[in-house]
């Protein structure tokens, strides 16, 4: 296990630390942002703690974190959501994560996911696949994680977030053809449906408007479990648009409904 993979599950050990002390607590503090999204201060501790961590360990990495936005212009930039799903968190649902990528010289390059939780945490690192670890009774069980071998969207299982936000993006046609044409449709939501497809359990995520931070982590653990990942539009990357995961075998198809 590289070095940069070792201090990314090190930090999410403490992110869920903090993430658990406060879940379902009457006390806990939430605003809502300009955006209209809210933030609690698990939000912002979380994403202080690793702010503070980086800084020591490696004071000249630049970050970007979706509280406290963007620090330094380094090569090495460390990509943090201190809490995907804070919607779910402060209502008391169990699906949310902290997300914490790694991008050097424009390659991701390590990638955890850790949801508390759910008892699951997913991470990989680049060429060297992709795992997940969760209880068996009292053992914490890690498996290399592959995506599916179903080939056809007759066959496909679709995970999305908000059917709102492709009424907003003026997709919301294209993405009831695609629910129409899969087997079956679920609204997992946030990071678990692109977890689930580096799993094999489904076939697709989908999401029309995404951050970075919400994608960075996600992009390299689905990629190293052999699937694919782009935006509606096939390009390799969702800094600031949308995100499609697949297994790689109905990717195109997701595409041209979209195009």
């Amino acid at each position: 296990m590289g070095s940069d993979l070792e201090l990314a599950l090190s930090l999410a050990d403490a992110a869920d630390a903090i993430t658990m002390k406060h879940y379902r607590s009457s006390s806990l503090a939430v605003r809502t942002k300009i955006d209209r999204s809210p933030v609690s201060e698990a939000d912002e501790a979380v994403e202080r703690m690793i702010r503070e961590r980086l800084a020591s360990e490696h004071p000249d990495d630049a970050i970007v974190g979706e509280e406290y936005g963007v620090s330094g212009t380094a090569a090495r930039r460390w990509i943090v959501d201190p809490i995907d799903g804070t919607k779910n968190y402060v209502r008391g649902i169990p699906v949310f994560a902290t997300l914490i990528g790694l991008e050097v010289d424009g390659v991701l390059t390590v990638g955890v996911v850790s949801a508390p939780a759910l008892h699951r945490r997913w991470w990989a690192s680049r060429g060297n696949g992709a795992f997940i670890a969760r209880p068996e009774g009292a053992v914490i069980n890690v498996e290399r994680m592959h995506v599916s071998a179903i080939s056809t969207l007759e066959e496909a299982h679709v995970g999305y977030d908000e059917v709102k936000d492709f009424d907003k993006a003026g997709s919301a046609e294209r993405f009831l053809a695609l629910t129409r044409g899969a087997v079956r449709s679920r609204g997992f939501g946030d990071f678990w449906a692109h977890m689930l497809v580096a799993e094999g359990a489904i076939e697709i995520a989908i999401e029309p408007a995404v951050a970075w931070w919400d994608m960075a982590a996600v992009q390299v653990i689905v990629e190293e479990a052999g699937g694919r990942f782009t935006d509606l539009e096939g390009r390799p990357r969702a800094d600031g648009g949308s995100a499609l995961s697949t297994n790689g075998l109905v990717h195109e198809t997701v595409l041209e409904l979209f195009r």
